[in-house]
């Protein structure tokens, strides 16, 4: 076999690969930035040199033979040994460069990530950032993102989690909303009020809230309703401050709104717990060598984060 022919097949084997990690030729062909009918050809190819069916095709999803599902596995370590030996050698060039794909929580990211992208992008003008947006849980590996920013309070084990800072939970409402319906004294009394919440998986929503001094009592669990709960903290938010009732947010959700005076906190001597976790992670796979860009971001945004959300002034935290 000549040198060419051997080329492109190990570039069909890596084609091979990626599909088998992505599911689909829909989303192999995104991340190789192909045409599904390139990937398709190629997977072809690659059968007929071959001489075996490696790929079992369906209308919904595609599955791997015995002899496809061998040959990913044969080949996969040298791929990933190629990948980490050209990082390396490119990080030798001491300018920190190349793509870096993150994903983030979408409220997150747009209230705390995005403002902090310029500066980074500024000081390090060859990395570019590919920003994915969403509330859901992303894999990592078979997604190919670099690095996860992840609002939880248990880090995979599998991955490597530096935490960027801590994160606390406030009820806010908005002045109008206050004088409106009267400004709750103790947890016990947001059962009258009009609770704007985040869904959760259970029959009735609960909001449990401890206080900041044991002589205010014990932890106190109170079932909440309201007229409107969704799973986007910014649009609780924005419900807060149009006056419709008492919001459980994170803090970083609620930041701006606070300093500014348009949301007051509710209740400031109970603090809620376990409606949102503490902490914000920088998550990324396991690799011996880790890219520059990648170390670089994460102690970006740790330094940038560190101080948190949620230090607000005395005048601030209560009507």
């Amino acid at each position: 076999m000549t040198v060419k022919k051997m080329t492109e097949l190990w570039s069909h084997c890596h084609w091979l690969t990626v599909l088998a990690e992505q599911g689909s030729y829909t989303a192999a062909a995104a991340r190789l930035g192909v045409s599904k009918a390139a990937v398709s050809q190629r997977i072809a190819e690659l059968e007929r040199i071959a001489g075996v069916t490696l790929v079992q095709r369906s209308t919904r999803s595609v599955r791997l033979t015995e002899a496809g599902q061998r040959l990913v596995d044969q080949t996969r370590a040298a791929f990933e040994q190629i990948s980490q030996s050209f990082a390396q050698v490119r990080d030798l060039a001491g300018v920190p460069q190349g793509l870096l794909r993150v994903t983030a929580p979408v409220a997150l990211a747009r209230q705390q990530i995005v403002p902090r992208l310029p500066a980074f992008l500024r000081q390090y003008p060859q990395v570019h950032i590919e920003l994915n947006l969403s509330d859901r849980l992303s894999s990592l590996a078979t997604e190919g993102f670099d690095l996860a920013i992840r609002h939880t309070a248990h880090p995979p084990a599998t991955h490597v989690a530096v935490q960027l800072c801590t994160t606390r939970s406030v009820l806010v409402a908005s002045t109008a909303y206050l004088r409106r319906a009267g400004t709750p004294q103790h947890p016990a009394d947001l059962s009258e009020h009009n609770c704007l919440h985040y869904p959760r998986p259970q029959e009735r929503p609960a909001w449990t809230l401890e206080p900041r001094d044991a002589r205010l009592g014990e932890r106190v669990t109170v079932l909440v309703r309201g007229s409107l709960a969704a799973n986007n903290s910014e649009v609780l938010r924005d419900a807060a401050l149009a006056g419709l009732g008492i919001a459980l947010l994170p803090d970083f959700s609620a930041q701006a709104a606070l300093h500014a005076g348009k949301l007051v906190q509710v209740l400031p001597s109970w603090t809620p717990v376990g409606s949102f976790a503490d902490r914000i992670y920088a998550i990324r796979p396991y690799t011996v060598h880790v890219p520059r860009a990648v170390s670089l971001f994460t102690d970006y945004l740790r330094q940038a984060m560190k101080s948190g959300f949620g230090d607000l002034p005395e005048s601030m935290t209560s009507i």
